[in-house]
């Protein structure tokens, strides 16, 4: 089964991406020569004004109109732009599609080599013995169930904690995390009260 989803297709170069890297090539060459236009006509905008400025007003006029058509060529190559881009994203959606329904092709085709892995026949087996096998355990719990009295079930359930706890691993003790702790010392002697006020006996005076 690794096989079937394994597969590497390695990646070549359809007619598709060579048209739409022509197409990209094409928009940047028109953007170049768009660009180019509008610096000269930003050049003839600001000679026209100087001519004005010195009466050379025929000449002015003539740069006037260069400049009218140099826009026009603007405005077209703004058009063609528009149509390239287009071009470019019908391709590479075109190609995104391929890519899908390919997808799907193989993805079908895996699925009906994993349903040849197993027939209706060899699912319904699977699944009968299983069914049998769960009964069958559930025959042995009744019957156990039956048999076993509280203290035989308590019995067991201590005897399964047990088994768990040995096959627990030991957590390992160091001398240095046991710290030694220290009792205070227990007086010996009895403790007089502090309060306790000293009685003197009466001494007879001499005759």
């Amino acid at each position: 089964m690794g096989n079937i989803f394994g597969n590497k297709k390695t990646t070549r170069i359809t007619e598709q991406d060579k048209a739409v890297l022509q197409l990209k090539q094409q928009r940047d060459k028109l953007k170049q020569y768009q660009k180019k236009i509008l610096s000269v006509i930003e050049k003839d905008k600001e000679l026209a004004r100087k001519l004005l400025r010195e009466g050379k007003k025929e000449r002015a006029k003539l740069l006037l109109k260069k400049k009218r058509y140099q826009e026009q060529l603007v405005e077209k190559t703004d058009k063609q732009l528009d149509t390239v881009e287009q071009l470019v994203h019908d391709l590479e959606y075109a190609q995104v599609e391929m890519e899908v329904l390919n997808s799907l092709k193989t993805g079908n085709e895996s699925l009906k080599e994993v349903h040849k892995l197993f027939s209706i026949e060899d699912i319904e087996q699977i699944m009968e013995e299983t069914k049998e096998g769960i009964e069958k355990q559930k025959e042995i719990d009744e019957i156990l169930a039956g048999v076993l009295t509280a203290e035989d079930e308590e019995a067991v359930d201590m005897e399964f904690a047990e088994i768990i706890r040995q096959n627990l691993p030991d957590v390992p003790v160091s001398d240095s995390n046991i710290s030694e702790v220290e009792l205070p010392s227990v007086p010996t002697e009895e403790p007089k009260p502090k309060n306790e006020k000293i009685i003197r006996k009466p001494v007879p005076l001499s005759a």
